[in-house]
């Protein structure tokens, strides 16, 4: 059995450790700020993006990388704080809506300001990777594309 570990396996270990880092920072300081976690900003983020701030929660899913079900099961106690509503397709009335209300809006704006200073200050940390964060950002985007 081959133990060693080969460059590409190192270059995965070491995204995911970086990812876990920055995922339990991001989310400890929506948390502790704002009152929810990185995936319910994730979800709040892609609405927001979405045209009319109302997607599917199938286009939903494949924005966070969740099954139509967890985003909807995500979604639940959003609509409770009436940070979303659901609405009624007007082409299927099958279909539910998930739509940002404006509490919502306003959630994910300050919440946006979190994720924002959050960043800047893990960024001052390592002003190389600072100084490359364009660079990064596209590389990593093209990653499984």
């Amino acid at each position: 059995m081959n133990t060693q570990t080969s460059s590409e396996q190192t270059l995965a270990l070491t995204f995911a450790a970086a990812w876990n880092r920055l995922e339990r920072r991001l989310d400890h300081s929506l948390a502790a700020i704002r009152g929810i976690s990185l995936a319910e900003y994730r979800l709040l983020r892609a609405l927001g993006e979405a045209p009319g701030s109302q997607a599917s929660r199938v286009d939903l899913a494949q924005a966070v990388g969740l099954t139509p079900s967890g985003v909807t099961r995500a979604l639940r106690p959003m609509e409770k704080l009436g940070i979303v509503s659901t609405v009624k397709s007007k082409r299927d009335a099958r279909l539910a809506i998930a739509a940002l209300t404006p509490a919502g809006r306003e959630l994910l704006d300050d919440a946006s300001g979190v994720v924002d200073d959050t960043m800047k200050a893990m960024l001052k940390r390592t002003p190389e990777l600072a100084s490359q964060a364009g660079e990064i950002t596209e590389l990593l985007d093209g990653i499984g594309r």
